[in-house]
């Protein structure tokens, strides 16, 4: 039906058992030009070439924190160096693409943007600062440590960073470029004015639930219609009409997050 790129999310994907079986089944679809994933970097030093092989393309290691006292704060866990050594392990696989996400939280992290660009100093990766976003138990959260990504924008602009366009199949990333680094800064920003003009994704969850939007009021169930291969036109045609619904925008600025308790539960 024209769609080309894939990701495997979680919560923590690589956490199933079988998450290399379905990595090398999604890759073997024809059409399927590029399957992603969003990890948390455990074990990825020594786990990283057996999913490039396993047919994985595009990584996220997520990272809130270069600082290690910080990063055991926001996670819970003392595995910074374990999780770069990972990036350096995806680059090494041969990964296409490796990106790196970065909750940007005030109070946290807001104040290590050298530290981020030193990062990508040397390194052929995307570092994305991506705005907290509000969901049904994190208000006092949010509002303790929520800051715009146009904070960030706006400091690149004064280091000479500059906008790039929009590549096939982009997420919601903006990426800036500097000529003097390696890798690129992207933000995602999604209480900045039209973020959703471009939005190109679905969610289908692990239970076969079709959700329109991260912060969509619930899913449209599939399974019904996953039983057999006969029912691909049925299939098909539930998935088109579904798209009638598919909203122009979220509505998180009205501090409405739809059935959304947190991103764990849909792979935000």
């Amino acid at each position: 039906m024209g769609t080309w790129k894939i990701r495997l999310t979680g919560g923590e994907p690589t956490v199933r058992p079988d998450f290399i079986d379905i990595a090398k089944t999604v890759s073997s679809i024809p059409g399927i030009r590029r399957v992603a994933f969003t990890t948390n970097g455990y074990k990825l030093p020594e786990r990283a070439q057996g999913y490039y092989d396993a047919g994985l393309r595009a990584i996220n290691v997520s990272i809130d924190s270069l600082d290690p006292r910080k990063f055991h704060e926001i996670t819970g866990h003392d595995r910074l160096d374990e999780v770069v050594d990972g990036v350096a392990a995806a680059l090494e696989a041969g990964f296409e693409s490796v990106k790196v996400n970065t909750v940007l939280l005030k109070g946290l992290n807001d104040d290590e943007l050298d530290g981020f660009l030193d990062f990508v100093a040397n390194r052929p990766v995307s570092l994305r600062f991506i705005e907290l976003m509000q969901t049904g138990d994190n208000l006092e959260y949010f509002r303790k440590h929520h800051i715009p990504a146009t904070v960030i924008r706006n400091k690149l602009a004064l280091r000479g960073w500059t906008l790039q366009e929009r590549g096939e199949g982009a997420g919601p990333a903006v990426e800036y470029a500097h000529p003097d680094y390696a890798g690129r800064i992207g933000l995602i920003a999604p209480y900045a004015k039209d973020f959703c003009a471009t939005c190109n994704r679905l969610r289908v969850s692990a239970r076969g639930a079709l959700h329109l939007c991260l912060f969509g009021a619930g899913g449209y169930d599939l399974r019904p219609l996953l039983q057999d291969d006969a029912q691909k036109e049925e299939l098909q045609d539930k998935i088109m009409n579904l798209m009638q619904y598919k909203r122009s925008s979220h509505f998180l600025h009205d501090g409405n997050t739809g059935t959304r308790q947190h991103l764990a539960s849909i792979g935000g």
